[in-house]
């Protein structure tokens, strides 16, 4: 099982498999009324400017047809909208798909195992969902799977500073804070996974490897706000 630590104290085992499924499913349906809300407090809302500059980083024509993966309550699915792109929404969340407010087709399913033909959509953004994957490897290659060759992918993630300063704000408030925050407004035991569940996600380079093995070229990483988040943006691999 997945163990996060923070400085020398070890957190409880993260769940892996089955459970990590049915948690996670569990846990959004819960925090889904006020999602959104605590987002926006949690990252003084500058994740709305990493939002555009994820669908902006697909550099799609108007008139693309984007999955948003892990849509959650729509955020994503809405900027690509006023880019001029069709959108259809996926999560495994009925909650979160009941809180969805963008005006797209959405579809209830797990992302490792997408209910759409090969090469459906020329483009796939993703925010805030790879360490919620309970198999991240077969969710990548799903997201290859499903998108034509030379669509992009463009993932928004969070990330852990490296920067002695940057580290110190972070731990501050993301494993202290944030949690404070989201059982004042939410929900006190998601709040507390959460910060957590970073420990699922893979070092930059064993990420850069598995989104190359999944299918997909010129897989680029890039932090954003010293580390905070982290874009991840490639194209899928055969010619157009």
């Amino acid at each position: 099982m997945a163990r996060r630590r923070t400085g020398s104290v070890s957190s409880p085992p993260l769940p892996t498999g089955d459970e990590k499924t049915a948690r996670v499913r569990a846990m959004f349906d819960t925090i889904a009324p006020r999602y959104d809300l605590v987002n926006r407090l949690m990252t003084f809302g500058l994740d709305q400017a990493w939002r555009r500059n994820t669908v902006a980083a697909l550099a799609l024509p108007a008139g693309a047809l984007v999955l948003d993966l892990a849509c959650g309550t729509g955020d994503l699915s809405r900027l690509a909208l006023r880019r001029g792109y069709r959108v259809v929404g996926t999560d495994l969340s009925a909650g979160m798909l009941g809180a969805n407010g963008a005006a797209t087709p959405l579809v209830e399913a797990d992302g490792s195992h997408l209910p759409f033909v090969d090469g459906a959509f020329d483009g796939l953004v993703c925010g805030y969902a790879l360490r919620n994957f309970t198999d991240l490897a077969a969710t990548l290659a799903e997201s290859a799977r499903v998108l034509r060759p030379g669509g992009r992918l463009a993932v928004l993630e969070v990330d852990t500073p490296t920067a002695p300063l940057w580290r110190a704000g972070y731990d501050l408030w993301f494993t202290k804070a944030v949690p404070a925050l989201g059982a004042l407004l939410s929900d006190k035991d998601a709040y507390r996974y959460l910060p957590q569940s970073v420990a699922y996600l893979p070092p930059t380079p064993a990420l850069r490897s598995m989104v190359g093995a999944a299918g997909f070229s010129a897989v680029g990483i890039r932090p954003l706000a010293g580390g905070l988040s982290q874009m991840v943006v490639a194209t899928r691999t055969g010619a157009p």
